[in-house]
């Protein structure tokens, strides 16, 4: 028996507010990969960490806060806590291996597109992943064609806000990124929830028990008080929220500063022949 799948239980909220958290982990991480490539080489692993475990995070509670509007007529929902928070352990660590990979080789060419490649994969892995760990009186069924539009989905969002993390722009510019990825995350997430359909097998009684939030609540605390803290941090970052826009292209020397004594050198180099010949000419008419 085919079940009816509701998406929009609870209407616009579960949508708007997964957007939004997943703009704050989007923000918060760009942000961060940002910063990593304006410190100095020993910095940079520990703010390219926070920015992976931001999107992550984000990514994830934001899919978890849209399961919330999620239900199956006829049928109730369960989750495994162990599969839920194991998906949540493959978006930061997939996310990572990409912020990573543009963070030291820069965001063009071939480091962008594996970074955004292997970031989107786990974008589209947590999706999925967290969608096994919902158990129900039922046989999820996915349209594969529809499933590949959405991994294409998430790839392409996470290519296009690696790209954008690095620019080494402004604050703005990251909140501009961040919104479009925030929107393409979330699109892929409802284009995952178009590919599938629920077959029920019709055994169990008719739904009763807790509601999908009621479920998912407290497995939300723990991501979102560190969306929070890790907000506090950025904030409290003056280089952070600002900016370098002087600092040297990231393509050239991710994380490295234009340094001036480059320029000082290549003078003292430029004089030492002349130094040299009236030195010369003092001496030669005492060798005479």
């Amino acid at each position: 028996m085919q079940g009816t799948i509701d998406g929009f239980s609870y209407g616009l909220v579960t949508p708007l507010v997964a957007y939004f958290m997943a703009c704050l982990g989007g923000a918060l991480g760009l942000r961060c990969t940002t910063r990593s490539m304006l410190v100095s080489h020993s910095w940079r692993p520990g703010w390219l960490a926070l920015g992976s475990a931001a999107i992550g995070s984000g990514i994830w509670t934001m899919h978890f806060v849209a399961m919330m509007g999620f239900t199956v007529r006829g049928t109730p929902i369960h989750y495994d806590k162990a599969m839920t928070f194991a998906s949540l352990a493959v978006a930061i660590v997939m996310v990572g291996v990409g912020i990573f990979i543009v963070g030291y080789k820069g965001a063009r060419g071939t480091a962008l597109f594996t970074g955004g490649t292997i970031t989107g994969l786990g974008i589209a892995s947590m999706h999925y992943l967290g969608m096994a760990s919902m158990s129900l009186d039922g046989k999820l069924e996915y349209n594969t064609v529809t499933v590949g539009i959405s991994v294409a989905i998430a790839m392409g969002a996470a290519t296009a806000a690696l790209w954008a993390a690095g620019q080494v722009r402004g604050f703005l510019w990251s909140v501009g990124a961040s919104l479009v990825m925030g929107l393409a995350v979330s699109g892929m997430h409802y284009t995952g929830m178009a590919a599938l359909s629920v077959h029920l097998h019709g055994t169990a009684e008719p739904a009763s028990g807790e509601s999908p939030a009621a479920l998912l609540a407290p497995m939300l605390v723990g991501p979102l008080a560190f969306l929070l803290l890790a907000g506090v941090v950025v904030m409290s970052d003056p280089l952070m929220v600002m900016g370098k826009p002087t600092v040297a292209p990231v393509e050239q020397k991710p994380g490295i500063p234009a340094h001036t004594h480059v320029r000082h050198s290549a003078g003292r180099l430029r004089f030492r022949p002349r130094r040299t010949v009236e030195h010369r000419g003092s001496r030669t008419p005492q060798n005479r």
